[in-house]
Formats: structure tokens, C-alpha cells, sequence
């Protein structure tokens, strides 16, 4: 029969130490981890202006772009152009470019209040700068920039990439 020493254990229990190692081992990362939390906390919250002077660090929102997405600003634009030109409507249907799914829903959630500022721009249009190419792409230019303010000022993370016009018709 086996000795009642080998079966009782006498011998401390192996893979203690294993255990040891790793416990420490744990906690070490935890306070490493802790310590480099703390560190960009404390360090990253503010920072020194040339003026030395502390101001908020700005935080740069990060946008996830994707495909390139068209949204039709539906229906066409028909304004009546100033008096006096070679032609006194237009009508105009545009479309957005964007690769941030969340600028379509802020142009659908603010159609209205965009349509309103994208009316009065085109009513201001001189029809006789309208037929020149340069004068199409003017109004391209002003039309990117109204609507770019008017994200910038409903707090949109998010662009436009570009204007088109689908249709372009002066009478």
C-alpha cells in the first residue's frame, strides 16, 4: 500500500507561486493602466496658449465618411429673378453630395429652414450673370457655403462634399 505521508500531503500545494506571480503580475498592469488614465486625464484637460494663458483643449469630433451619398432637395426651386434681366424665372432642381450619413438627416430635419435661406439666395440671382458658365458656378459656390453655415450652426459634425445642379432652367 502507499505511504499515508504521499496521500496526507505533507508538501505544500504546488502552483502556488504560479499564483503569486500572477496576482502581482495583475495588479501591476492595473496600476499601470491607472496611472497612464490619470495622466492623460490631468495632462490632456488643459492646454497652453502662446499667450500663456490656459484655454479648454478642443476636441475634434471624428466623423466616420463612407460611399459618396446624393440627396435631392426636393422639389426644384422656381424663384422670380430681379427685374430688368434677359430673363425673369428660374427654376432649379440641386442635389447635395455627402459621405456622412448623418448630414441627410439633418438636411431632411431642417428642409424648411434651408429651402427658406436657399429661396432668398437664388431671388437675388441676376439672370444675365446666370447664362455665363462662371455665373452658374458662382451661384454653385454661394449655394455650398450657405448650406455648409447653416450645418456648422446646427451643431452637424458632418459635410457637404459638393453641389449639382440637376436641372437649370431660365424664362
Amino acid at each position: 500500500m502507499a505511504d499515508e505521508k504521499d496521500i496526507a500531503g505533507d508538501e505544500p500545494p504546488r502552483g502556488g507561486k504560479k499564483k503569486l506571480i500572477l496576482i502581482i503580475a495583475v495588479a501591476a498592469l492595473l496600476l499601470l493602466g491607472a496611472g497612464a488614465a490619470a495622466l492623460f486625464l490631468v495632462g490632456g484637460a488643459q492646454q497652453q496658449t502662446a499667450d500663456g494663458e490656459d484655454s479648454p483643449q478642443q476636441e475634434a469630433v471624428a466623423v466616420e465618411e463612407g460611399e459618396p451619398v446624393y440627396h435631392k432637395l426636393d422639389p426644384a426651386f422656381v424663384v422670380n429673378l430681379p427685374p430688368g434681366g434677359p430673363a425673369g424665372m428660374l427654376q432649379i432642381a440641386i442635389e447635395v453630395m455627402t459621405r456622412t450619413p448623418s448630414v441627410l438627416a439633418t438636411l431632411d430635419a431642417n428642409a424648411p429652414m434651408l429651402r427658406h435661406h436657399l429661396l432668398n439666395l437664388l431671388e437675388e440671382q441676376q439672370s444675365a450673370g446666370l447664362m455665363t458658365v462662371q455665373g452658374k458656378e458662382a451661384l454653385q459656390k454661394a449655394i455650398f457655403e450657405l448650406l455648409s453655415s447653416k450645418l456648422r450652426e446646427l451643431n452637424e459634425p458632418g459635410e457637404i462634399k459638393g453641389v449639382f445642379f440637376t436641372q437649370f432652367v431660365m424664362q
